[in-house]
């Protein structure tokens, strides 16, 4: 019975020594790995890894393009408002029509009237969905262009500076504490902001 607990304690201490040596070994791989991986841009190891940030929301407040696309987009919506409300005025103007003659109106008439108020119904309808399809569309490609523009300029503006990461920051964020050196709000509203300027 004694042997049997050495025995035992022998083979646990060789199949611990195996397990600290194979997580060591591992451990030792993933430092080579580190070493030698360079982030993208940079010219060193893991020690020149930077995180950018900018603020989402003053960048939407401050980004002249994006303040154009959104009165663009207002005023398209106003419109389509004021054109939705005149055809339904149009529209309840015919109703009160058929609504005075009431009684007067012959059974051929007043079938006339509803098939006439069924297809007001649906014309309105389509109408509606038609012109807020249109506002859909063009704010998705105004949205995905915006993208393209804030990632082309921070593409161009990172050759110089080299971040690993750049993220954009709001207050939905799971980020807690922000280092302002690396907040490059500013410069990126200001680029932005000149190279709209050159292309209107």
């Amino acid at each position: 019975m004694k042997n049997i607990s050495i025995l035992l304690s022998v083979v646990a201490l060789v199949g611990a020594g195996i397990v600290f040596f194979v997580q060591n070994h591992e451990i030792g791989q993933l430092k080579k790995q580190a070493d030698t991986v360079k982030p993208a841009g940079g010219s060193g190891g893991g020690r020149n890894f930077k995180i950018a940030y900018f603020d989402l929301d003053t960048l939407q407040a401050r980004y002249e393009y994006m303040k154009d696309v959104k009165n663009q987009a207002s005023d398209q919506e106003n419109k389509i408002n004021q054109d939705l409300a005149s055809l339904d005025r149009k529209n309840q103007q015919q109703i009160e029509v058929w609504r005075q003659k009431g009684n007067a109106m012959t059974q051929a008439e007043a079938e006339d009237a509803n098939r006439k108020y069924q297809d007001m119904q649906q014309e309105f309808t389509s109408h509606k969905q038609e012109v807020e399809q249109r506002l859909y569309k063009f704010e998705e490609e105004k949205r995905n262009e915006i993208r393209k523009r804030i990632e082309d300029f921070i593409r161009e503006y990172n050759r110089q500076k080299n971040y690993s990461y750049i993220i954009a920051y709001d207050a939905n964020s799971f980020i807690y504490n922000k280092d302002t050196l690396y907040n490059i709000t500013n410069e990126l509203v200001e680029g932005l902001n000149l190279e709209y300027k050159k292309a209107k």
